[in-house]
């Protein structure tokens, strides 16, 4: 469960929602939402590693999205889209070192 804030790409000047990520992996993220997002949609995800020195940024689209039930939240799928060859290395050392239980 990692810090993470996201916004629509495309609503300028709206500011970024705040929430846990359920799983990540290389090629995206599970996270919580109170708000439906439509498949496809564009956002701009930052997730705080404790491995990084600061917040990796992607543009992600949502895959997958459910309604958790008996709550007004979603569960979310994206897959990331572009991001610095930097933050995909800190993700890819984040897993590693997730995996060998070194952090």
């Amino acid at each position: 469960k990692l810090p993470l804030q996201y916004k629509n790409l495309r609503a300028a000047g709206v500011s970024p929602v705040g929430s846990l990520s359920r799983d990540i992996g290389a090629g995206g993220v599970r996270f919580k939402s109170r708000e439906f997002i439509s498949l496809a949609c564009r956002l701009v995800v930052e997730i705080t590693l404790p491995t990084a020195p600061k917040p990796i940024k992607a543009i992600s689209k949502v895959a997958w999205i459910k309604k958790i039930p008996t709550t007004d939240e979603y569960e979310l799928g994206n897959q990331f889209l572009e991001m610095t060859k930097e933050d995909r290395s800190h993700i890819a050392e984040f897993i590693n070192k997730v995996l060998t239980n070194t952090i």
